[in-house]
């Protein structure tokens, strides 16, 4: 019976004294960067979450390329025998990631701050140049290719206005420079000709004082078409009485120059007939005098030095005519306004009635600042 007792003793003894030794052992074995590695391994994915891939990738690659030794360290390391171990290094590289991952956050978080605000700016500064561009030149007849770079400018700032607020600023920003250049582009082109266009206010701002005068003092009606302003404006005794909307050719812009251009001629005229009923097409029509006799001057200088060939045509059969309201430029060169409005007119008015057609009765500046 003692034996079997010190035998057990001896047994539990044994027992506690490996024990011992076996925890002692694993104290003492080098103990590998758990907490270090997913300390880094959270800070990276932290700063993917702040974009730092995209927006800091420098310090973020560096981070990740740490991260990546760490492990691929920590992998010998663990193909050595237990005691010969030495973590201390994956230590340093987990620790000098964090602090790296840390860093491309920050930037990344101040990058895009910036880059959005700049963006912002971009974007409301092609706004204001889509708005001028339909200001300025929804009727303004451009040629079919601008007006499909203009449409497509703003289908690129639509995208980029989409893609800003999803925070898909690379995408925007790649979409804002292509809507740049269209636009920007097709408002140079749409200003330098509209600049070119005024440069015949001078002319136009005489022949309006002069129409005005007159009818002041004959004391009788004048009528005067403002074609960049789509307007009709009825004066009596020097004052404006009435104000239509008016509707011009299709290439109002400059004087016309031979039939079939379809341009609205500018210059001084007079009502030489009035046409209604069956007499007329339109509803009810003033024929003007053009071309009168500085507009033959005018085409026959145009192909004595060759800007016209010996073959073209003046135009005539110009007129103040009914069948308008349409919201278009239509006509071959007359200007339309609607029934209701042509009745009025064609009531105030008598052969002999002047009409003074220019581009417009305010100057560039006006026009570009309203």
């Amino acid at each position: 019976m003692r034996k079997v007792w010190r035998g057990g003793v001896i047994f539990a003894v044994t027992a506690a004294f490996f024990a011992i030794a076996i925890f002692v052992l694993i104290r003492i074995a080098p103990q590998p960067p758990v907490a270090e590695m997913e300390k880094a391994r959270i800070s990276l994915s932290d700063a993917q979450k702040d974009k730092a891939d995209i927006y800091s990738k420098k310090l973020y690659n560096q981070s990740r390329a740490l991260y990546d030794t760490a492990m691929a360290t920590w992998r010998r390391e663990n193909e050595k025998f237990i005691y010969l171990r030495n973590y201390e290094k994956i230590a340093s590289l987990a620790a000098q990631s964090v602090k790296k991952s840390r860093q491309a956050s920050e930037s990344s978080i101040t990058t895009t701050s910036n880059f959005k605000t700049k963006l912002k700016q971009k974007l409301e500064s092609l706004n204001e140049m889509s708005s001028k561009l339909d200001d300025l030149f929804k009727t303004y007849p451009l040629t079919s290719e601008v007006r499909i770079r203009i449409s497509k400018g703003k289908i690129l700032l639509s995208e980029a206005e989409i893609a800003y607020a999803k925070a898909q600023y690379l995408q925007a920003n790649r979409k804002i420079t292509d809507s740049e250049y269209l636009l920007s582009e097709s408002y140079e082109y749409a200003n330098s000709n509209l600049t070119n266009y005024f440069k015949s206010f001078s002319q136009w701002r005489s022949w309006v004082d002069k129409t005005i005068n007159d009818s002041k003092n004959s004391s009788d009606y004048s009528i005067i078409i403002d074609k960049f302003s789509r307007k009709c404006f009825i004066y009596l005794n020097g004052t404006k009485k009435f104000e239509f909307d008016a509707e011009l050719g299709e290439n109002w812009v400059g004087d016309k120059r031979t039939r079939g251009d379809k341009a609205t001629p500018e210059g001084m005229y007079k009502i030489t007939r009035k046409f209604d009923g069956s007499k007329t097409k339109y509803y009810k029509a003033l024929l003007l005098d053009y071309p009168n006799e500085e507009d033959k001057v005018k085409f026959r200088a145009e192909i004595a030095r060759g800007s016209l060939p010996r073959t073209a045509k003046i135009g005539g059969l110009i007129e103040i005519h009914g069948n308008g309201g349409k919201g278009i430029d239509w006509t071959e060169g007359c200007i339309a306004l609607t029934d209701k409005e042509m009745d009025t007119v064609f009531k105030l008015t008598k052969v002999g009635t002047p009409v003074t057609i220019i581009g417009s009765m305010v100057d560039l500046q006006h026009v570009l600042n309203r």
